[in-house]
């Protein structure tokens, strides 16, 4: 294949191009923010009173923005397994800074709308959110998350867990303190000017993607890992045999492990939209529930290196029932949320299902299922994480409304962990059936 028009060239590099990758492609997960429930929370309040919407309708909006983004997850990891990797996370980042200033005009355009319908409800900004938050999340958690993920673990085979474990805990910190960021910027420039300052900094970032990022390192005549050979570990790698999306959806693990994935996006998110009033019922203060996320980063943190590192040698499976273990202890928790043993048994849960969900996001996809169709196989798996993190917060208000405690979420969750611990027991290395010469 030609790169004659490239202006980097990995096969020229004075030492091994996938460290180059790990950086820009972490650079570009960080670039996601303004569409991730971190970087949308902190505009909740200017927005929302700006377009004469209240907290549950601006909401909802968000959730039916959000599911709707979903359902398209899966065809996009099927065009970015066909258009490679430039191509696609650049599309998304254009998407992204877009919307972001028309997220930046939304007031004045859903006023125009108004004038123009005569219709003067607040259905005019409550649809026009939704299809605002549809671009945010399908190009900015969904897309560019995915496509930069991806293109990382696809430099790298046996080094795969520690490469992962610099990302992950790259994103996680930059992650936590975007909020802080972000708030710095509506103080300086008002909600709007926040929106378009995001989005001409994501002008930088594009041309850091047409320039650095890169398909497959065979494309240059390259390895895995930068070795002249590639060899396969012991941990279960079917790399030499790719499988389709129709063939990973016919095995047990697939679905185990997006599964489990989907049901941390289901607990965090609904937790952390109810945060105040939840641990209100632990009698903590806005302070005090809003702290509990510095521990919790800690045993994330802590978790994700750990496991990381020592995912390039044990089976996976290890990791998929410490995941299930760490959300029965959240689960445990919330079910006794009054106590003080609750709030503890959550930040200790919470802390390794999150530590862990960057492990096996990353690394499952390609060592089970190959990496050329990662994009349809590992977007699947993102659609259903998007999903429930979606339908977490309003059924955390539902249980709420209904039983007075946000406790009631528990058995629901404890039943569904059972589930996940039975199904898993067979969850092992999908083995493709060769055909008999």
């Amino acid at each position: 294949m030609k790169h004659a028009f490239e202006l980097i060239r990995p096969d020229k590099s004075p030492f091994f191009y996938g460290y180059i990758i790990a950086f820009v492609g972490t650079i570009g997960i960080w670039a996601s923010i303004p569409g991730q429930t971190a970087g949308v929370s902190t505009f909740t309040d200017p927005v929302k009173d700006a377009l004469q919407l209240t907290r549950d309708q601006f909401s909802l909006a968000y959730m039916v923005g959000t599911l709707l983004s979903s359902f398209v997850l899966t065809k996009a990891g099927k065009l970015y397994d066909r258009y490679g990797v430039t191509k696609t996370a650049s599309a998304s980042i254009a998407i992204l800074a877009l919307t972001l200033l028309l997220c930046s005009y939304s007031q004045t355009i859903s006023e125009q709308i108004k004038a123009l319908t005569g219709l003067d409800h607040w259905a005019v900004p409550f649809i026009l959110m939704i299809a605002l938050f549809f671009m945010l999340r399908f190009s900015g958690q969904g897309v560019l998350t995915m496509t930069s993920r991806n293109m990382i673990m696809k430099w790298f085979d046996q080094m795969r867990g520690r490469i992962n474990a610099f990302s992950s805990v790259s994103v996680s910190l930059g992650f936590s303190a975007s909020p802080l960021f972000i708030d710095y910027l509506i103080q300086r420039f008002t909600w709007q000017g926040a929106w378009q300052t995001m989005a001409a900094g994501l002008m930088l970032v594009l041309l850091m993607v047409l320039l650095f990022y890169k398909d497959n390192p065979e494309q240059y005549g390259l390895s895995t890992d930068g070795k002249s050979t590639s060899s396969k570990h012991d941990s279960g790698t079917n790399e030499d045999m790719d499988y389709t999306l129709k063939e990973a959806k016919q095995t047990r693990s697939f679905w185990m492990y997006a599964l489990i994935l989907s049901f941390h996006a289901f607990f965090v998110t609904g937790l952390t939209f109810h945060v105040v009033s939840l641990f209100a019922e632990a009698g903590l203060s806005r302070t005090e529930a809003i702290s509990i996320f510095l521990p919790m980063t800690v045993v994330s943190v802590i978790t994700s290196i750990i496991a990381n590192v020592v995912s390039d040698w044990i089976k996976l499976k290890f990791l998929l029932y410490l995941m299930i273990a760490g959300a029965f202890v959240a689960s445990l928790g919330l079910l006794f949320i009054q106590l003080t043993a609750g709030t503890v048994l959550i930040i200790v849960g919470l802390g390794l299902t999150g530590g862990l969900f960057a492990v096996i996001n990353a690394i499952t996809w390609p060592r089970y299922y190959g990496r050329q169709n990662l994009g349809a196989i590992s977007g699947k798996a993102m659609a259903m994480v998007v999903m429930a993190s979606a339908l977490g917060p309003y059924l955390f208000s539902l249980a709420k409304t209904l039983s007075s405690t946000y406790g009631s979420v528990a058995y629901i969750s404890l039943a569904f962990l059972v589930f996940l611990c039975i199904g898993s027991f067979k969850a092992n290395p999908p083995q493709k059936k060769t055909p008999l010469a």
